[in-house]
């Protein structure tokens, strides 16, 4: 029985906060107001997603502790209203909001007992996860969307490792919703191969990370499909 996070999932959810936490810090007010990559969504928005998301899993941790099940969101409603909520803030609140939920969920992952390591929680999807899962969650939130607020963090700049363990997630949930890709992906930088398609796309591992979770092929070579949706 796994009775803790993987310490190499451990950094790299660390160093994405830092990472993250000095883009934000660095942004001007106008910045903030900017656009995102992600459509219709600001800067802000990208940063209110993530404070409410470190509240989110620190939902999920608290269930671990006590037992008591506590979802991350009440509803998608109630998600998506306390991005808006927290998106509208001035940009000196919204930067102070934004740092004292990463200090809330971080002091929790810290604090948790051993023994609630071992609980079962459900995600906002609904499917049954180890708590173990809960720092990885957040690293992939914290990594993609720092690339998705569009303010120099692209992900050739995130740590090969984590981008390998992230096409294997992504690539396993494609696999679970029978969205399998024809396709031998073949990363030129990690010595790693998926699939067993005719079709040959090839790249280093972030692209193949770009690829998979913001349709972004342009890292890539090969007859490259357009991927599934990811989230």
């Amino acid at each position: 029985m796994i009775t803790s996070p993987d310490e190499a999932v451990l950094q790299w959810w660390a160093d994405g906060e830092r990472a993250v936490a000095a883009l934000v810090e660095r942004m001007t007010d106008d910045d903030l107001a900017a656009p995102s990559a992600l459509p219709g969504w600001s800067r802000a928005h990208v940063v209110a997603h993530l404070a409410r998301n470190a509240d989110a899993l620190l939902n999920l941790l608290t269930w671990a502790r006590t037992g008591v099940e506590t979802p991350m969101y009440p509803s998608r409603e109630a998600r998506d209203a306390g991005i808006e909520a927290t998106a509208a803030q001035p940009p000196a609140e919204l930067r102070a909001d934004s740092a004292a939920a990463c200090a809330r969920f971080a002091a929790a992952v810290d604090a948790l007992p051993a023994p609630a390591w071992t609980a079962t929680l459900h995600n906002a999807q609904g499917r049954a996860m180890p708590a173990t899962d809960v720092p990885w969650m957040r690293a992939k939130e914290v990594w993609v969307h720092g690339v998705d607020l569009a303010a120099g963090l692209a992900f050739v700049h995130v740590p090969a490792a984590f981008c390998t363990a992230l096409v294997d997630d992504v690539l396993a949930l494609f696999a679970a919703r029978d969205q399998t890709l024809d396709v031998t992906i073949v990363a030129s930088d990690v010595d790693r191969t998926w699939g067993s398609g005719a079709p040959v796309v090839t790249g280093p591992v972030s692209a193949i990370a770009a690829w998979l979770t913001r349709s972004d092929a342009s890292g890539l070579t090969g007859p490259v499909p357009p991927a599934p949706r990811w989230l």
